[in-house]
């Protein structure tokens, strides 16, 4: 559970204080965890003094909360998607806090905090950026596809419950952020995303973490980024299909999902934030054509994201991504029952 406000925020106070002396690369584990509860406590204790404040941040308290209990989580506490999800709630909340009315002068303990936080929130995004050129070393590094990510959660993973059927979700970082047990309740269903990864990497790794769990599906969501680097399609197409192979050659059937789409809808964020200059939404569409005409042709079934999250513009939603790329909680919910019904449906058959 997220450590908050109490007795602890002093211990967390004195652990930030030590790691703000330092880089954050080189931030111990518990320098890193107080750094992250930190910045969601003081999003909360500042909130207090400012009149309507509490009350327009509360999603973005709680969001960024459940970035931080994430992050607490068994081997997730370097992990870029929910890092990203963190800082991106906290600099919202401080645009928020800068564009409101606020007691003038500020009591010396919120101007403390408040610089505090912009203080944590720039180390934060320094840790993201190591966090990212990490991820690239180890992408030029020896183990390619990643497989020591799942490695040890699949040593442990109990065999198939007959009652219950098995389903994989292979994908990518909008798969890995996925907290599944939390929107599939009850049901066996193992999450082996790994954020910024391509088709390649995933056919590379699907007997260890797909073909050796014995399930009855894997649900393949797979693309974005073979378009984000420039992948060919032709390169991409063939990866897909060599999965499919492999998944229906050990019996497991396959549920295909369309690409999402992309927006530029945080592009006054920063120009990083135009997706549609590194994932071309024409792209997008082409590939989601070839998925469609495979599944049909192959008799596999498909989840549409793209025509569920698509707005008249052919653009993501506004309201379901923070960032024009990967869905947020107002997104999964929307491609959850999607995906159960294409479960129910496929493993019945």
């Amino acid at each position: 559970m997220l450590l908050c406000l109490g007795g602890l925020l002093s211990t967390f106070a004195q652990q930030t204080e030590a790691a703000k002396a330092k880089t954050p690369s080189s931030w111990t584990a518990d320098e890193t965890l107080a750094a992250y509860a930190r910045s969601a406590d003081l999003m909360e204790s500042t909130a207090i003094l400012v009149p309507n404040l509490s009350r327009t941040t509360e999603p973005l308290l709680e969001a960024a909360k459940q970035a931080v209990t994430n992050l607490n989580g068994n081997g997730q506490m370097r992990n870029m998607v929910f890092v990203y999800k963190l800082i991106t709630n906290v600099r919202a909340y401080l645009q928020l806090f800068d564009a409101l009315e606020k007691p003038y002068p500020l009591p010396e303990t919120a101007a403390r905090q408040i610089t505090e936080l912009r203080l944590l929130n720039t180390q934060l995004e320094a840790l993201h950026m190591n966090l990212m050129e990490g991820g690239e070393r180890t992408i030029r590094g020896s183990d390619w596809d990643n497989r020591a990510r799942y490695r040890d959660a699949n040593s442990k993973l109990p065999r198939p419950g007959a009652r219950n059927p098995r389903v994989v979700f292979l994908g990518d970082s909008i798969t890995d952020a996925w907290r599944l047990e939390e929107y599939f309740s009850g049901s066996d269903f193992v999450n082996r995303g790994i954020s910024g990864q391509i088709t390649g990497q995933m056919l590379g790794r699907f007997k260890q973490d797909v073909v050796d769990l014995a399930p009855q599906a894997v649900v393949i969501l797979a693309g974005t980024n073979d378009i984000g680097r420039g992948v060919s399609s032709d390169a991409t197409e063939q990866n897909l299909t060599m999965i499919i192979d492999l998944a229906e050659k050990h019996r497991i059937k396959v549920i295909l999902c369309t690409l999402l789409p992309v927006s530029d809808y945080a592009l006054e964020r920063g120009p990083r934030f135009q997706q549609t200059l590194r994932r071309s939404p024409s792209r997008i569409l082409a590939l989601n054509t070839w998925i469609k005409n495979t599944a049909r042709t192959r008799n596999l079934t498909v989840v549409d994201y793209h025509q569920a999250l698509a707005d008249e513009g052919g653009f993501l939603k506004r309201n379901t991504s923070d960032d024009g790329l990967h869905p947020n909680a107002a997104g999964y919910r929307i491609m959850a029952p999607l995906v159960q019904d294409a479960i129910r449906k496929t493993v019945r058959n």
